[in-house]
Parts: C-alpha cells; structure tokens; sequence
C-alpha cells in the first residue's frame, strides 16, 4: 500500500503579520508548526501500514523552513518526505496550491490512497484535499472519522455528520480528509528523531513538476486577497433585565424598528 500524506507548516502564533502588497502572511521568522489536523492524518496513514504493510511519505507545498514540519513527520514513522518548493509557488491560492500538489504527488509513482487533515488552521478552507483529489481526477471522501476497512481495491470509511456518520466505500486510488477523532496521534521515539536528523527532503520546484507557469503561484490564482485586517471591537449595546413580558415587548419593538428602517 502505497500512501501519500500531504501536510502543511502553519504559524504557531495568531501574532502574524501581513504582506500588505501581496496580502499574503509573512511567514519569516514565525514559530511554525505541523497544522495540528495534518497529525491525525500521519497518524492514521501510519496505522494504514502497520495493518497492510507499504510506504508512507510526506509531502508538504512551502518555502524551505518547511523542511522541518517533514523531519516531524519522519520521527514519527513517515518512509520518505518531499518539499515542494519554488519562489515561482508563491502567492498561491487554494486552487493553485490544490494543482501543485497534485503535480508533485504525480511525481511519486503508484499511489494508492492520500491522506489529507480535514483543513489547515490558518486558511480554514478545507479546499485543497478535495481540490487535489480533483485535479488527479480520483474519488474523495472527507471528514472521515474512522478507517473501517481497506484492502489494494478499496477503503471503507466512517464519514462524520452533523446528526451521526455514514459508512461509504470507495475504489483505491482515492483521498480522504480526516478529522481529530479518527485516533490519537502518537509522539515521536528516540529512534524516530536520529532518523529525522539525518533525513533529507526530496527537493521538488517547478521545473520537476513540469508545472504550467499559468497555473502556479500568483499567475495561477483566480482568488486573490485584496487586503487583510483586523476587524474592530464594537463595544456599544444595550444590557437587558426585568420581568420576561418586558424584555419580549423591547425586542418586538426593537425588530419592528429595523424592519422599518430596512
């Protein structure tokens, strides 16, 4: 079983600032960190082998500090790991970055299934797993909160709902997303780190991608963030006491005087 897990290297801190021409984050020199759902799919894709045996590497789409979100995976058990990587990537949005990855994981040879978190922490768009799962033009689940079954044809999953979940089964290669309560994670051995130190990320840009340069980057982007701020604190209102028949009769009128206004 050949298995792809994607993650990403997020802000460890919401003090972050803004690239105000580009209105990307600036990245240098923030703590960073393995977006916390990106560890529950490692887990899980981990969990896969132990139980049918293959490979997992790890890819991950950023600049070259990205690096060490890869060794965190390797100390944990990851195979191999692969840092997609150019200045030509930069300013990607959700669905530049979904083709990139997609390219890079094309790269790797047979895959059988990839394992995506649920969504990154800092973008909270929950885009890019499916989004490459489109672009490799593979069938998807997501929100799966448990791996019921899985053999070399097929994987059947737990997939989370509002109201309970769902039992689905899908043909291999296929992607899932996976939410925090598929497992616990585990935490890396000794053994894991001497590994991760002396590991080396397989080093991917654009060229070895054979990219389109239309479809990479800022170029490649149909979205594009027009500006980035924080939004301000609006302490004004109104503290509302007394008897119930009161407080009914100062909504209705409130309601009233809005619709009016409206």
């Amino acid at each position: 079983m050949n298995i792809v897990v994607c993650i990403k290297q997020v802000p460890g801190t919401t003090k972050v600032k803004i690239n105000p021409e580009t209105g990307t984050l600036i990245r240098e020199g923030v703590e960073a960190v393995v977006n916390p759902f990106d560890e529950y799919a490692i887990e899980e894709a981990l969990r896969i082998r132990e139980r049918v045996g293959g490979t997992v590497k790890i890819v991950t789409m950023g600049p070259p500090q990205a690096d060490e979100a890869l060794k965190a995976a390797i100390a944990l058990g990851a195979d191999e790991c692969f840092l997609i990587t150019d200045r030509a990537f930069a300013g990607s949005d959700t669905w530049a970055t979904s083709y990139t990855i997609a390219k890079g994981i094309q790269t790797l040879g047979k895959v059988d299934l990839i394992i995506c978190g649920k969504q990154a922490i800092d973008g909270d768009t929950a885009q890019v797993g499916p989004g490459v799962a489109e672009m490799l033009n593979i069938p998807f689940v997501a929100w799966v909160r448990k791996v019921e079954e899985i053999t070399e044809r097929s994987i059947r999953v737990e997939r989370l709902m509002e109201d309970g979940y769902e039992v689905l089964e899908m043909p291999l290669p296929g992607l899932i997303t996976v939410v925090k309560e598929i497992n616990v994670p585990r935490l890396a051995s000794l053994k894991g780190k001497m590994k991760a130190k002396k590991t080396s990320a397989t080093l991917l840009n654009a060229a070895a991608l054979n990219a389109d340069p239309q479809k990479i980057g800022l170029p490649g982007s149909p979205t594009q963030v027009l500006r980035s701020f924080v939004p301000e604190r609006k302490t004004s209102g109104e503290k509302l006491s007394g008897e119930a028949a009161t407080l009914v009769q100062k909504i209705k009128s409130t309601i009233l005087d809005l619709s009016v206004i409206k």
